[in-house]
């Protein structure tokens, strides 16, 4: 087996950039779009500066462009942030979420959507989101649940999957303890997808129990808070 080192790691989806949007499951990617933009961030986000910390191609920094808001899009290259600009018009800046180069109390909002845990530090990145946040600036996060994490091994392991990248995923109770510590006062966390088989045969079974999601969502296979910066 081949290892991969870690700025291979770090930069795997900056080189996968052009093919990302053609692999990624497009019904994952709606529903953490409504999660975040319907049912989440009700606020009225006009003319508001939001970080999209960790923008992937672009389709959260588009929405949010949408919705009327002054939209910063960070990820870790160029390659990926020419996908952004295809999509939408946003500050594009090439960075880490673990490591900011903005000034403190920069943003009114940030959003970063399975994001922390492609980086080697998901708790600096959490930090580091309460540092670039205004007082009162409001985080909306999906993180994958490390209860779950034996499905991508297994999927890694027959080859199901074509990504190398850092899986650092998060559990429930260590991502409320690492928000709680840096200062955040959790305002909703809720799972989603109570499988990660999400294929077309299971999404309506998959949105119906998102209801129960503040219930289930220890036993989940994502994990979406939103959180203010006390």
């Amino acid at each position: 087996m081949t290892r991969i080192s870690k700025d291979e790691k770090m930069y795997f989806y900056d080189r996968f950039a052009e093919s990302f949007d053609k692999k990624m499951n497009m019904y994952d990617t709606n529903r953490r779009l409504e999660i975040i933009f319907d049912e989440i961030l009700t606020e009225d986000i006009r003319g508001k500066e939001l970080l999209d910390a960790g923008s992937g191609t672009g389709w959260f920094s588009k929405r949010a462009v949408e919705r009327g808001a002054r939209v910063t899009s960070l990820d870790v290259g160029e390659n990926i942030l020419a996908q952004v600009a295809r999509k939408c018009n946003t500050r594009r800046v090439v960075g880490s979420v673990c490591e900011m180069e903005f000034r403190d109390s920069s943003f009114d909002f940030v959003v970063s959507t399975e994001v922390i845990e492609h980086t080697p530090d998901p708790r600096k990145a959490v930090r580091e989101m309460h540092r670039v946040l205004k007082k009162d600036g409001v985080l909306v996060l999906t993180v994958p649940n490390k209860v779950w994490h034996f499905s991508i091994s297994l999927a890694n392991f027959l080859r199901l999957r074509p990504y190398e990248g850092y899986e650092n995923w998060v559990g429930w109770s260590e991502l409320r303890k690492w928000l709680e510590e840096s200062g955040f006062e959790i305002l909703e966390y809720r799972g989603f997808h109570i499988v990660p088989f999400v294929l077309p045969f299971t999404y309506g079974a998959l949105r119906r129990i998102d209801r129960f999601g503040g219930s289930l969502g220890s036993l989940m296979l994502n994990i979406a808070v939103k959180a203010r910066k006390r």
